[in-house]
């Protein structure tokens, strides 16, 4: 009956993690050539099919309306636009063998295509930012200050430690950029170069290895850098040999003997100082303070479960971290989500680069579809749902304007040449562009995927 329930539990995990994966997509890709097919019907280009998915063979569904046919395809690997006289995915060569008609794309002029070109990433970042904005409104932020962080932050990590950064180190600012938010520093550490420390009252630079983040990655360290959390005990198994001391649930240890235990990782160092003794453990419970009798034993352990005060307001309550909650008006939300749009498009453009540079190693973290699907939360949560399609948004667009042929990105690299030689490429050299750039296109595909099969397989 038990393995039952969890088989229904896992199930409607999984309903509702692939939920939220579909809706983002499919949300981001009709939006993306919604904004294509605006301006070429503004223009009078004739836009022959409008698809969600792609269409490979046969369509789930179908339906012409006026002079265009609107689907749903059965590869959910994007969705596309064909708009007639222009030379994409389809690869319509005899169309293109034909004299330009007035309603097709190539009889437009210059400026007029790259409108359309530009239309699907104009409309991801505008969409990105409307969203900042709506979350920025209905939800505020709510973050730790860096400042408030009074003894460090927890480094259990072989990598970070070889860099040269320990538990208890205050992070101030990354290549110069001072840190605001706790929520910023893992993200700019790895991708950064210097980082300024803070140790014992005293101020220091470290020099992070160029590879930093391949080492991570290698390494398997996922969270690298964390807040220092209390010891909260959260059972007392029956098996436990402190059953009978009194402990409870809820209980924090912040002491051993005369040994400070503030935080689980000296409480982890207490452990292995006195392992094998009786201790007189420093308890908190509901505010007050007493002492009660531990064992531990020769393998250094409690025999209890225990967590850190996960949510924001348990650290407050416990007098932790002093968190802190803004709240915008309809007005102030503007310049806010804008800003946040802007600073997550520039760290994206980072990581890009980073991914690009093979000395770094990031190609190594690079997913694909599962990787984007494990990002949505196992409950559905429309907080969590927003800000993730947003960040897909800013990170389809920043793609779709990479240089490649078949993106969007190539077309308005070659308009950009056009526009300025005043020569057009000829059309059997785009035919051959859109190959090439397709191919391009498959081996990043692969690679994506190839790097998720192999994390499920050897992680």
């Amino acid at each position: 009956m038990c393995d039952y329930k969890n088989l229904i539990e896992e199930y409607m995990e999984f309903v509702i993690k692939i939920s939220q994966f579909l809706l983002s997509l499919s949300l981001l890709i009709v939006l993306h050539e919604l904004g294509h097919f605006i301006p070429a019907k503004a223009f009078k280009t004739r836009v022959e099919k409008f698809y969600l998915f792609f269409d490979v063979k046969f369509s789930l569904f179908k339906k012409k309306i006026g002079e265009t046919v609107y689907g749903i395809g059965w590869l959910p690997l994007g969705g596309y636009v064909k708009i007639a006289g222009m030379i994409d995915e389809s690869m319509d060569t005899e169309q293109m063998a034909q004299e330009p008609q007035p309603w097709e794309f190539r009889s437009k002029p210059a400026w007029q295509r790259l409108i359309i070109m530009l239309g699907g990433v104009t409309v991801n970042f505008l969409l990105a930012i409307l969203i900042y904005v709506g979350m920025s409104y209905f939800y505020g932020d709510r973050f730790l200050p860096n400042e408030n962080i009074k003894d460090g932050l927890l480094i259990e990590s072989t990598v970070a430690n070889k860099a040269g950064l320990l538990t208890g180190d205050k992070i101030l600012a990354v290549d110069g950029d001072e840190i605001e938010n706790f929520s910023e520093i893992p993200e700019k550490v790895l991708f950064g170069s210097e980082v300024t420390i803070e140790r014992n009252g005293n101020q220091s630079t470290v020099k992070m290895p160029e590879d930093f983040l391949s080492q991570i990655i290698d390494a398997k360290e996922k969270a690298f850098i964390n807040l220092r959390m209390p010891f909260v005990v959260v059972q007392v198994p029956d098996t436990s040999s402190n059953v009978n001391s009194g402990i409870k649930k809820g209980d924090i240890v912040l002491a051993l003997n005369d040994y400070s235990t503030k935080y689980i990782d000296e409480v982890k160092l207490g452990l292995e100082k006195f392992k094998g003794q009786d201790v007189t453990a420093k308890i908190q419970r509901d505010g007050n303070v007493f002492s009660l009798p531990l064992s531990i034993s020769g393998e250094g352990k409690l025999g209890l479960v225990y967590a850190g005060g996960s949510t924001p307001e348990t650290l407050e309550a416990l007098g932790y971290y002093d968190f802190d909650t803004k709240k915008y008006g309809f007005f102030e939300s503007f310049p806010v989500g804008l800003k946040k749009a802007k600073d997550k498009m520039a760290s994206y453009w980072d990581q890009l680069g980073a991914i690009f540079t093979p000395s770094t190693g990031a190609y190594k973290g690079v997913g694909g579809f599962k990787a984007i699907f494990d990002i949505f939360p196992n409950t559905w949560s429309w907080q969590a749902f927003w800000g993730i399609t947003a960040f897909l948004s800013i990170m389809l667009g920043v793609i779709n304007l990479l240089p490649i042929p078949a993106l969007d990105g190539g077309h308005v690299m070659f308009l950009l040449y056009e526009m300025v030689s005043g020569r057009k490429p000829g059309d059997k050299f785009m035919e051959y562009a859109q190959m090439v750039g397709f191919f391009i296109l498959i081996a990043l595909v692969l690679f994506a995927n190839g790097n998720d099969i192999y994390k499920a397989i050897f992680d």
